[in-house]
């Protein structure tokens, strides 16, 4: 039997902010809490789910994983982000395809894309 992912894992010093950030952000639901670790439900029927958990040293220097989405409105789905606690790093394009780089309330980068679009 192939290997599966069932959960990815997001050290954090709050666990409960970065939890609600990205229930809000995923519109999922908080599956398990148990204070310093939350679990939340799968956004998707077979997608992992996503826990926090919190420790005592933030990781220095950039995250080496991201999560990437692809939205039929890559701007009107980041100022949703930024609304809700997300910063704006930068935005990228390659013929095809835009994407713009947020940073979670925590500094954790992901990117929201959008195929089709030009800069």
């Amino acid at each position: 039997m192939p290997l599966t992912i069932d959960m990815i894992t997001i050290d954090t010093g709050d666990a409960r902010k970065l939890a609600e950030f990205w229930t809000a952000a995923l519109g999922t639901t908080i599956q398990n809490d148990w204070g310093e670790f939350i679990v939340l439900a799968p956004s998707t029927e077979s997608g992992p789910a996503l826990a926090f958990q919190q420790v005592p040293d933030a990781t220095p220097g950039k995250n080496r994983l991201h999560f990437d989405s692809h939205v039929p409105d890559r701007l009107a789905e980041v100022a949703r982000l930024v609304e809700l606690g997300a910063a704006e790093v930068a935005v990228h394009s390659v013929p095809g395809l835009v994407w713009s780089v947020l940073a979670d309330p925590d500094g954790n980068q992901f990117c929201v894309g959008q195929s089709g679009e030009e800069l």
